[in-house]
């Protein structure tokens, strides 16, 4: 089985052991995405903003992949606070106008860095 793994200067860098991602054969898996610049290393305030930046991450792990946000088939949301979802999901829907992939959004307690949301992905190639 090919297995591969997958890190990009254009995405921030891992902050632990694991990688931005990983191909497995013709899947991608993204490891959770904070809302962080890959430039700045700042996040931005609001989380309709902390959900555009999470998934430009994503898009630029799967593109390091050769995949995109086209062939994604699943993305998990954790969000601080749920009474944030309808702006998360306002942000999240300019990424999937039409081929919507499957999701979970869960409340957590507390994301590293204290952002808002963090996201995940598995996409194909």
């Amino acid at each position: 089985m090919y297995k591969e793994d997958i890190e990009t200067k254009n995405a921030p860098a891992a902050i632990g052991p694991y990688v931005q991602g990983i191909a497995l054969e013709n899947l991608v898996f993204t490891s959770g995405q904070l809302p962080l610049d890959p430039e700045s290393n700042q996040m931005p305030e609001s989380v309709y903003d902390q959900t555009i930046q999470s998934l430009k991450n994503i898009e630029a792990i799967l593109l390091e992949a050769g995949s995109d946000l086209t062939k994604v088939v699943r993305c998990g949301v954790f969000l601080k606070d749920m009474n944030d979802f309808a702006d998360m999901n306002k942000a999240y829907a300019t990424f999937f106008p039409e081929r919507k992939p499957c999701r979970s959004a869960i409340e957590v307690a507390r994301l590293p860095k204290d952002a808002l949301v963090e996201i995940e992905a598995i996409a194909y190639r």
